[in-house]
């Protein structure tokens, strides 16, 4: 049995994805007021109360990609989740902060998805 985990991303990369329009699962795992003053175009806010509806809803053979501040909480939340099926898990290499600063043109505002 192999160990579920999940693999790191930069932000070039998922850049390239986006304007590839790969399909994946993108989550934020911030508070909702940081994701509502701003987050990745096609994100979706997952709090612990979202979480049975992201694992009933989610492609879980399209990558996924967990988003948090730094980069840091966003393993644990990327292991976590690899480990209930997912099969292609990513944690965003610095986080929110780091994509907003090397992205700014690609950050929406909004309460709603941007799906």
């Amino acid at each position: 049995m192999t160990s579920s985990s999940f693999q790191h991303l930069d932000a070039a990369t998922l850049s390239g994805w986006l304007d590839a329009a790969r399909p994946l699962t993108l989550v934020d795992i911030r508070d909702p007021a940081s994701f509502a003053a701003g987050h990745l175009p096609g994100s979706r806010h997952l709090d612990n109360e979202g979480v049975p509806a992201l694992l009933a809803e989610a492609d879980r053979e399209q990558p996924l990609v967990v988003v948090c501040y730094h980069g840091h909480s966003s393993q644990q939340a990327a292991t976590w989740l690899a480990g209930q099926g997912f099969d292609d898990v990513y944690s965003l290499d610095g986080g929110f902060t780091g994509w907003q600063m090397q992205h700014p043109e690609r950050v929406v505002a909004g309460d709603a998805d941007e799906a």
